[in-house]
């Protein structure tokens, strides 16, 4: 087995393992957030859609297919361990914070001041500088409402609708609407 300090903290990440403070390669964390604010800036200036497209699929790593849209500013602290799927359209002033992970399917929708949060601290006083992070999944055709923040760890539901302003702690079923803080299932969505 691989001594954890050894082991490439981006690929401990991925993996969804916890990070301590004072972990020896957690200065990596911050210098590629830095290098991703320089594309930031880049991009959060341009008002050009095939521009930002080329900007984000350097950020992330990955091809932004031409169906896909934003409004920027959008912020991201990491960006490698984000996929971004077809025909997502993504709102101005996005924050995603993608070192656990964020997987965006084709056709979501998501709206103004959302916050995808792949990443937290324990309670505990002890642990508290620690990085825990968990896998942020949206599923096809899912509606993210304006100011909505969705949680580590958590998987939105294929067609599935999370009303404006939500908390979401915990995962959501296909094909459901949910509200509230901390987010509630309210209904069931009719499908054909």
């Amino acid at each position: 087995m691989e001594n954890n300090n050894t082991t490439d903290i981006f690929e401990r990440l991925k993996k969804g393992e916890t990070i301590p403070a004072g972990d020896p390669q957690a200065y990596r964390m911050r210098e590629a957030s830095y290098a991703t604010k320089e594309l930031l800036v880049r991009m959060n200036n341009s008002a050009d859609p095939a521009e930002i497209r080329d900007i984000l699929s350097e950020i992330t790593g990955s091809d932004i297919d031409e169906s896909t849209a934003m409004f920027t500013p959008l912020y991201i602290n990491y960006g490698k361990h984000i996929k971004i799927g077809r025909g997502v359209f993504i709102n101005f002033n996005c924050t995603f914070l993608g070192l656990g992970s964020i997987t965006i399917e084709d056709g979501v929708l998501i709206g103004p001041n959302v916050n995808l949060l792949s990443e937290g601290h324990p309670v505990s006083p002890e642990d508290r500088h620690s990085l825990m992070v968990g896998h942020i999944h949206i599923k096809k055709n899912a509606w993210i409402g304006a100011g909505v923040s969705i949680l580590r760890g958590v998987t939105i539901g294929e067609n599935s609708v999370v009303a404006a302003g939500a908390v979401v702690s915990a995962d959501v079923p296909d094909n459901t609407i949910v509200g509230g803080i901390p987010a509630k299932i309210i209904k069931t969505i009719e499908t054909i």
